[in-house]
């Protein structure tokens, strides 16, 4: 039967792994791989590989006279440890935290420093996005509702 492309390179294949192993010398490598690219038959191939191993060649090991030597352990790397939380963005829930107690005196800083840790956030890569627009919203809703209180009263002391 006539061989395949396929066929010619199947039987390169083993005989690279031959030479690899040290079947074969560099000249009887080389000459055995020319054959192989000019042969026409499967018969010609299998000429060429019949006295190399084709695959897998089942190997028995001795059983060890003496204990196995343990191998030491290898420690796996730490997983990274998460990015320092922003000190401004604690400021600001801080500050928002802080901001009812203090009858809404601490709402403006909690609103400006959450604004400016998160800028500081995105360019430095930080951890803290949370922290910062936590602050942020909780003093724009104290300012809010400080508005809103000065209103009520306005309103009722003109009417």
């Amino acid at each position: 039967m006539r061989a395949s492309d396929a066929d010619r390179e199947r039987a390169v294949d083993v005989l690279k792994a031959g030479f690899a192993e040290g079947r074969l010398s560099r000249g009887e490598y080389e000459q055995r791989i020319g054959r192989a690219y000019q042969a026409q038959t499967h018969g010609q191939l299998q000429a060429i590989v019949s006295d190399l191993p084709q695959g897998p060649v089942p190997q028995t090991f001795p059983a060890p006279s003496v204990a196995p030597v343990p191998v030491p352990h290898t420690f796996l790397p730490a997983p990274p440890v998460p990015g320092r939380a922003n000190g401004t963005a604690t400021a600001a829930l801080v500050c928002g935290i802080l901001s009812p107690m203090t009858w809404g005196v601490t709402a403006i800083p909690a609103v400006v420093l959450g604004h400016k840790a998160r800028a500081e956030i995105r360019r430095s890569g930080e951890s803290g996005d949370g922290f910062a627009m936590a602050g942020v919203v909780i003093g724009w809703l104290s300012i809010g509702f400080g508005l809103l209180f000065v209103l009520l009263v306005v309103a009722a002391g003109a009417g």
